[in-house]
């Protein structure tokens, strides 16, 4: 993954930075516009790490956020602007019905910015950010993050050998998934146990140990940190502003856009688009240098 995209390449630490900045003001935030660029970017950014797999990630995402866009009219019933009546005699409101998308809207960004940085942040960036610091944690925390890709890659595997010696069609169906179940959980612990006793055997978290690392911090990341900082804190500071004020309840409306809200809207645009735009630049560097050639 890292060899194709060029955001990937970048130190860590950037791409910490990046990640962390972009969810918690995704969680943060519950205007539609900022929404609706946090959505843009993490399913562009998504699509372009994924290529072809892309659809396979919505078709699991899709009844999640249409479930939970359902759920909130069913339980909230404020709100001025009135729909409709439930059996129960309660209200089915408009603004109940615009937050539960917002929510949706919501989850699916921090899904989706989250599995792009479990494709960007692999096992050897954290170790290289939090290996000094807390060597038993970033240790946990890179198993932890790949553990559910892994376990579906394994189980994969397992189901295609099971195919292969004629036991897939043998038993019912609950049976089967046990039996796969079982030969995971026992191969996941004896992972587990070998990961524990090499890291042991080779010093792993000691005091005076040396780290090697293959990644350098370059003039390239100390620019994008800098932009990073910048479009962040004018984002956070601009959504807090009564420029970009918006409520849902008891009627859904916010403040008349103007200059400094669309100025805060680009920084944010600005901020969720930089590994597109870092990959655009890249690409056009690499053309321009065959052209010379």
């Amino acid at each position: 993954m890292e060899g194709r995209d060029a955001f990937s390449r970048c130190h860590p630490l950037v791409n910490f930075v990046f990640f962390t900045l972009v969810v918690v003001l995704t969680m943060l935030v519950l205007h539609p516009v900022l929404l609706a660029i946090s959505l843009a970017g993490a399913a562009a950014y998504g699509a372009y790490l994924r290529r072809g797999q892309v659809w396979r990630s919505w078709r699991t995402l899709l009844p999640v956020l249409a479930l939970t866009a359902a759920v909130n009219p069913l339980f909230s019933h404020r709100g001025v602007t009135v729909l409709a009546y439930f059996p129960s005699g309660n209200a089915l409101t408009l603004e109940s019905i615009l937050y539960g998308l917002a929510a949706a809207a919501l989850l699916c960004c921090a899904v989706l910015w989250l599995g792009c940085c479990s494709e960007v942040m692999t096992t050897d960036k954290f170790v290289y950010l939090f290996g000094r610091l807390a060597p038993v944690l970033s240790l946990l925390l890179s198993m932890t993050l790949r553990f559910v890709p892994r376990l579906r890659r394994r189980q994969r595997s397992i189901a295609a050998a099971r195919d292969d010696m004629g036991k897939a069609r043998s038993g019912s169906a609950l049976r089967r998934r046990m039996a796969e179940l079982n030969i995971l959980t026992t191969w996941s612990l004896e992972e587990a146990v070998d990961t524990a006793d090499s890291m042991r055997s080779r010093g792993y978290g000691l005091p005076g140990r040396t780290l090697f690392s293959i990644y350098r911090f370059r003039r390239r990341d100390g620019g994008l940190l800098a932009v990073m900082a910048a479009c962040g804190a004018y984002a956070a500071w601009g959504s807090r502003s009564p420029a970009l004020a918006w409520s849902f309840y008891p009627r859904t409306g916010g403040a008349a856009p103007g200059p400094y809200a669309v100025s805060v809207c680009g920084a944010y645009a600005l901020l969720c688009a930089l590994p597109l735009l870092v990959d655009l630049a890249e690409e056009l560097r690499w053309a321009a240098e065959r052209r010379r050639q």
